[in-house]
């Protein structure tokens, strides 16, 4: 809806919520988000609101393109001089050498550094002076926490995201975080067999339609319906601006397999450059774009 510098981001935010707060739907939770108010109202509208509440206005919109919404594993240093590392930790459950291993470098990083949760379920180890990077890499290697492409498995692993569902969460109907990395292990079987081991491919599940493990998002996605049964969603863009499409319902872990081994292997040999594996599925046409979030709950014409 409009440019702001830097030093205002926070703000902007802040007015962001402001607004949301006071004219959004309290009333729907299907009908909640900020994404409906702006449909509802207008960007021009939602604009102004948002420029009534900072008490300034709002550059013009500027050019801009997202490739990734994914984690930065490996070491990255910032222009502070301080060093950043993005681990992997599977659909964020901290247990065994993982749990070892970051309260060793919790310690070594006592009075400076720490932790960041990322909302793709991940921990980047921060600000981490040069002085102390080789010993945090040692406990990494010690205690194989996996931080770079040849620890992380796959692509596919590197973009799995889930709900915590059973037996947690009393609304679940099917399991999520505990089946979801045996499930990737099948696919990524499939995958290295097709070349694309390495591929980032986004895949998500949740154990029931609340959706908190965010499948609606993904490339490829499932929403439990029972134990072991799942409804399956294809379509999703990598960088998460097109949610995907109903593809099949109340299918098992061999109807799984076996509906997307082919599509790997199309992808494999029929993707454009650089074309991401959501992207490829809707112009083959093997799903319909959804070109709305509220059409989503609708059962399409795949």
């Amino acid at each position: 809806i409009g440019f702001c510098e830097p030093k205002d981001a926070k703000y902007v935010a802040e007015a962001i919520m402001v607004t949301q707060r006071d004219f959004g739907d309290r009333t729907n939770r299907k009908h909640a988000r900020v994404k409906y108010t702006t449909e509802d109202y207008g960007p021009a509208w939602y604009r102004e609101q948002v420029e009534k509440v900072l008490g300034k206005k709002l550059g013009e919109p500027k050019p801009f393109k997202f490739e990734s919404r994914g984690d930065l594993y490996g070491w990255h240093q910032t222009e502070d001089g301080l060093w950043h590392c993005g681990c992997l930790v599977p659909i964020g459950r901290v247990k065994d050498h993982w749990r070892q291993g970051l309260c060793k470098i919790a310690e070594e990083l006592k009075g400076g550094g720490g932790f960041r949760m990322t909302c793709n379920q991940q921990v980047l180890i921060a600000d981490v002076p040069s002085s102390k990077k080789d010993k945090i890499q040692s406990f990494l290697d010690q205690y194989k926490i996996a931080h770079s492409n040849e620890t992380t498995h796959s692509g596919m692993r590197r973009n799995m995201v889930a709900c915590v569902a059973l037996p947690t969460c009393p609304l679940a109907f099917a399991e999520a975080e505990r089946y979801l990395p045996t499930l990737v292990g099948k696919l990524e079987g499939v995958l290295e067999r097709c070349g694309l081991k390495e591929r980032d491919i986004v895949i998500r599940m949740t154990g029931c339609p609340n959706s908190c493990g965010r499948p609606s998002m993904a490339e490829i996605g499932f929403i439990g319906k029972a134990p072991g049964t799942y409804n399956m969603y294809l379509g999703g863009d990598f960088v998460g601006q097109r949610l995907n499409t109903l593809f099949a319902e109340s299918v098992t872990e061999d109807q799984i397999i076996e509906r997307l081994t082919p599509l790997f292997k199309k992808y494999s040999t029929d993707r454009e450059k650089n074309e991401a594996f959501g992207d490829f599925l809707v112009r083959t046409k093997v799903v319909k774009p959804m070109v709305a979030g509220r059409y989503w709950w609708t059962i399409p014409e795949v």
